[in-house]
């Protein structure tokens, strides 16, 4: 008799639309370790605060065609007209303060590649736990922890903003930094970087 295989388990808001469920799939928790990708998932998250991820989800690529795919020289290059620009452009987000943030972002991106001490990347990854956590329910899946609000302070400190701590673990689970997978999804671990029971696995910025 042939066995049937499980279902795929996911969280609960990846399955409501299937836009949610092929990022959850094949995007959701798998490791960014690149200037660009961080700069621009940080974007979004932050054009997300207020509003639903499908709506960004939806929007992405135009969002991308607008902040020139998010390559932090070129945004931090935006002036007054590409604010107005970006004011006009119906496929996007059309908010004034978290436009003008992503190019204020984005300048305070190059700065910390200037000043040589570390990089957005290495600094975002620097928040990444010992443990991460492992929800059985929905429930329990937290939006913040002691490493979003210490990350969510030093960006501040760095010049960014709309990078509070709910926001910044949204982008740390986005990005693999944490494992917020329930421990019966078949994500669970698909970064390669945590074990199912929340152990570490390994650090794309470790030494070695």
């Amino acid at each position: 008799m042939t066995e049937h295989a499980a279902a795929p388990q996911r969280a609960a808001w990846a399955e409501q639309d299937p836009l949610l469920t092929e990022y959850y799939d094949t995007e959701w928790g798998m490791p960014v370790t690149d200037d660009p990708g961080v700069f621009e998932r940080l974007s979004l998250e932050a054009f997300q605060s207020g509003l639903s991820w499908l709506t960004i989800l939806k929007k992405r690529e135009a969002f991308r065609d607008a902040f020139a795919d998010f390559e932090p020289q070129r945004v931090a290059a935006f002036g007054e007209r590409d604010v107005a620009r970006l004011l006009a452009d119906p496929g996007i987000v059309r908010n004034t303060r978290k436009i003008e943030a992503t190019i204020s972002n984005a300048r305070a991106t190059l700065a910390l590649a200037e000043a040589g001490e570390t990089t957005l990347a290495e600094l975002v990854w620097a928040a990444m736990p010992e443990r991460s956590p492992a929800p059985v329910t929905d429930a329990e899946v937290p939006t913040t922890s002691r490493e979003s609000q210490a990350l969510a302070k030093e960006l501040k400190r760095r010049g960014f903003s709309f990078v509070g701590p709910t926001t910044m673990y949204a982008l740390m689970s986005a990005i693999g930094i944490v494992d917020i997978h329930l421990v019966s999804s078949h994500r669970r671990g698909c970064s390669g970087l945590w074990a199912p029971d929340g152990s570490r696995r390994g650090h794309p910025f470790a030494e070695g």
